[in-house]
């Protein structure tokens, strides 16, 4: 009896370390992003439903999967420390190097124009932080992301393998010539405002794909084009204000 009672410890014990096991293996597959919402503390998860339902779902955005990834993704580790605290208020806050990560809304608004469905492959022009891309990975298939300031590009990559994301490719680089050896792509999204829509990107869209940019100088508004076999469709939506889109795009003025 004695025997078995050590064989059955030791099984049970095998048993235990091979569970322990499974949930690391778990934990470094799903990353930090799902274990957020019942370690992160501060109110953090409580403020993130506050920001979807009051400056979002209150503001006309009904997409299910838009709200859902509005209210997963860690904001306020997409910005830098001292801002924390205004993470979810409604504005944009400063990134370095001149840059900035958008509005709350106006992410969730551009990203629910693209209606995405979940196998799609998305082309991002300017990755910023990387908070917008994790949105996308959050509902699209494959996320390919673009970031001419490449301090930014190296510390999203970063920040966005530690949260787990799998399925984020991003490069320094200039925007405005896409990324051709990765198209057609279902979903393209500048995050920065060209004075037009570069014609490389439209070239890159896929048929019946969309592309969402702000255009503009002084005076910018959120344009929707809609890639057919006949050719583009344009559409335009609302007045926005976003940094410059720079390098070529600045050279085609």
């Amino acid at each position: 009896m004695r025997l078995a009672g050590v064989v059955g410890a030791r099984a049970t014990g095998a048993a235990l370390v091979s569970l322990s096991a499974c949930f690391i293996l778990l934990g470094a597959l799903v990353g930090l992003r799902e274990v957020i919402g019942s370690q992160e503390g501060g109110g953090w998860s409580e403020r993130r439903s506050e920001m979807v339902e009051e400056q979002i779902r209150a503001r006309g955005v009904s997409d299910l999967e838009v709200l859902r990834a509005m209210a997963s993704v860690p904001r306020h580790l997409f910005v830098p420390e001292t801002l924390q605290g205004r993470s979810y208020e409604d504005y944009p806050l400063p990134l370095e190097h001149d840059q900035t990560i958008s509005q709350p809304y106006i992410v969730a608004f551009m990203t629910e124009l693209l209606e995405l469905e979940g196998d799609e492959k998305v082309l991002e022009i300017g990755t910023g932080s990387g908070y917008q891309a994790a949105v996308l990975a959050e509902i699209a298939a494959e996320i390919y992301s673009i970031e001419i300031v490449e301090p930014l590009a190296t510390s999203a990559r970063k920040r966005l393998a530690e949260l787990g994301y799998r399925n984020i490719e991003v490069r320094a680089g200039d925007g405005y010539a896409g990324w051709p050896e990765e198209a057609p792509f279902d979903a393209i999204i500048l995050t920065a405002a060209p004075p037009s829509i570069p014609q490389p990107l439209i070239d890159q869209l896929a048929i019946g794909g969309r592309l969402i940019a702000p255009v503009g100088r002084s005076d910018q508004e959120l344009v929707l084009l809609q890639k057919t076999a006949n050719g583009v469709e344009r559409r335009k939506s609302i007045p926005v204000r976003f940094v410059p889109m720079t390098g070529t795009a600045q050279e085609k003025r």
